[in-house]
């Protein structure tokens, strides 16, 4: 051989080795992905949460029965897909084609899903024993319907875990963008994993994005009044004059009040100050220590106190009420036992936001009522109060492709930035619950479905009986509620005596509500709301284009239109009660 044909052959470059500069690269980032462990490690031990020696000692880690359990079931996993694709292959040699459901799986919406043949494998292995995990739990007999509808919920919550498209080796858009990012993507997701492993919670969007009173939660106003469960806040008035009767709304506390007052664009509050209305919002306090002997009747007695303390500031007869999810449960006690009392008449309107009284269709989460989840709670609630990230999870796994698979490959695998999405924040500023007035919700309400069984459940001393409501009532559900399904909040419509307006939005539980008329989204039905049934009024009702907001503010107008001017204590801080704080107030802030 020349030295010419020599030379040809030693200087092409292999391309199948990485240069002398990726090489190093590649080193420098596995250096830093070990370098962020360590630091996290020495962290949690400094913490006390573990160990130093633990922590690094490798019979530790496969000790732990987590890491156990998740080898068997890899192993079973695994076996049980071998076993398949061997029987069948000896069925039919063909290649599987991908079905329908799965070519709209935005999971897999890569096209190397569809045009790699390995990764196309992956993914129709994925859909047919995701398939068979389904039907085989559809299939038991002798199963009642409660422990059917828990099989079916765990096989599909397993199915979404143990999807190809969260593991960085079997998802082609993740190896794609390590590939193109030299590495950084995985370590920029490492470093959120990292982040919310220490603060023990998924993160949607960056904790550091928004900031309550700042640039969210934003529309002015005071707190007036305040107790050892809850703040009340008077928002500032807009328009020279105002409707009569003031306006009193009871969010959940389950989470923090300004779901209605994300931003200017989104608020219902801001929105409802505009059309004349004075408005005020109960700020609950999220529960500590101090809070472990707090019950339901606590809840009931801080509306009818809330009630009577904006009727006092405006020296006004009654105020129009809403009550959002567990705090429109609650307000339809409260009704209840004003009624009893022949005081029902505090309270001119009552509006529910997607509320539930009868619980026999509730839905997902009476999975969450048996004896092993209360005693879970038990452990968990030791302090007297349940920490707000174990409910926020128990959310969050009723959509977990949704809520929680998706951000693990966003945040983790692909090492994307964190969007800058109001709702996405709220949704992530828990509040911790009373454990006594958990555990007495759960059992009386979802398990035992008591408050519709007429006196079997007191409050304060008075029996609840619904029948006795005569308040006019406008009763909202969202058509794809997950958390109060529609089949469920119709039955308000069965438990009410008073006259009863019922509205069907579009979407579910939060932008079915949060629906602002200047966004032009979704749409809302109207009917029959003397239909016997809810089949009846879906067959009855039309459908109207945007916000359902304008419809609500009619019938508001259509309870009593009076109006008055806008001085004194309608102003904020203007009458006897005093300002103690700017909105939106301390309880919100509280962790």
């Amino acid at each position: 051989m020349s030295d010419a044909d020599k030379s040809d052959t030693t200087d092409v470059p292999n391309p199948f080795l990485p240069s002398p500069d990726d090489m190093q690269h590649w080193a420098s980032v596995i250096g830093r992905a070990q370098q962020m462990m360590l630091e996290y490690a020495l962290g949690q031990a400094n913490d006390g949460k573990i160990s130093a020696a633990a922590m690094f000692d490798p019979a530790t880690w496969l000790e732990h029965p987590a890491t156990q359990m998740w080898a068997q079931q890899s192993s079973k996993m695994w076996e049980q897909g071998v076993a398949f694709w061997t029987s069948l292959a000896t069925l039919n040699p063909m290649t599987p084609p991908a079905s329908e459901t799965a070519t709209k799986d935005r999971r897999f919406a890569d096209p190397d899903w569809a045009s790699n043949p390995v990764f196309a494998m992956i993914r129709q292995t994925y859909g047919l024993l995701a398939e068979q995990m389904l039907t085989t739990t559809r299939q038991f007999e002798g199963v009642d319907p409660a422990a059917r509808a828990k099989m079916e919920f765990a096989a599909k919550s397993i199915a979404d875990a143990m999807a190809p498209t969260n593991l960085a080796l079997t998802n082609p858009e993740v190896i794609k963008r390590a590939v193109e990012t030299r590495g950084e993507s995985l370590l920029k997701g490492l470093q959120h994993m990292l982040t919310d492993l220490s603060r023990g919670q998924l993160s949607h969007v960056d904790p550091d994005a928004f900031e309550v009173g700042v640039n969210i939660a934003t529309t002015p106003g005071k707190v007036i009044h305040e107790t050892d469960l809850y703040q009340l806040i008077q928002y500032t008035p807009t328009t020279k004059e105002v409707y009569a009767v003031p306006l009193l709304i009871f969010p959940p506390w389950i989470n923090r009040f300004y779901i209605l007052d994300l931003n200017p664009a989104k608020s219902f509050v801001a929105w409802a100050v505009e059309q004349g209305l004075s408005v005020f919002m109960v700020s609950w306090k999220s529960a500590d220590a101090s809070m472990k002997d707090i019950v339901w009747d606590d809840y009931i007695a801080a509306q009818v106190d809330a009630i009577d303390t904006v009727r006092a500031a405006l020296d006004v007869p009654a105020v129009h009420t809403i009550g959002y999810c567990v705090a429109g449960t609650t307000l339809a006690a409260t009704l209840a036992i004003l009624s009893a009392k022949g005081e029902a008449d505090r309270v001119k309107s009552v509006t529910f936001f997607t509320a539930q009284v009868d619980f026999e269709q509730a839905g997902d989460l009476k999975m969450f009522v048996d004896e092993s989840y209360l005693a879970l709670l038990e452990q968990l609630s030791a302090p007297g109060y349940l920490d707000g990230r174990y409910m926020a999870a128990t959310f969050n796994s009723l959509r977990g492709r949704d809520l929680i698979w998706n951000y693990v490959v966003s945040n983790y695998l692909l090492g994307n930035d964190y969007p800058p999405f109001d709702l996405l924040y709220w949704n992530g500023d828990t509040t911790n619950l009373p454990a006594k007035w958990h555990r007495q919700y759960l059992v009386d309400l979802y398990r035992d479905n008591r408050m519709v069984i007429p006196n079997s459940l007191s409050a304060c001393g008075t029996p609840i009986d619904l029948r006795k409501i005569e308040t006019p009532a406008y009763i909202q559900a969202g058509r794809e509620d997950h958390i109060a399904p529609l089949a469920s909040v119709w039955r308000l419509m069965d438990n009410l005596a008073g006259a009863k307006t019922f509205l069907l939005a579009g979407s579910g539980h939060i932008a079915g509500v949060v629906n602002p008329p200047a966004a032009g989204k979704y749409q809302y039905w109207t009917g029959d709301s003397n239909a016997a049934t809810l089949d009846e009024f879906i067959a009855s009702a039309s459908e109207t284009k945007g916000s359902w907001w304008p419809h609500w503010i009619d019938w508001i107008a259509a309870q009593d239109d009076e109006k008055v001017a806008v001085k004194g204590a309608r102003i904020p801080g203007k009458g006897a009660k005093k300002v103690i704080e700017d909105a939106p107030g301390s309880y919100v802030k509280q962790r």
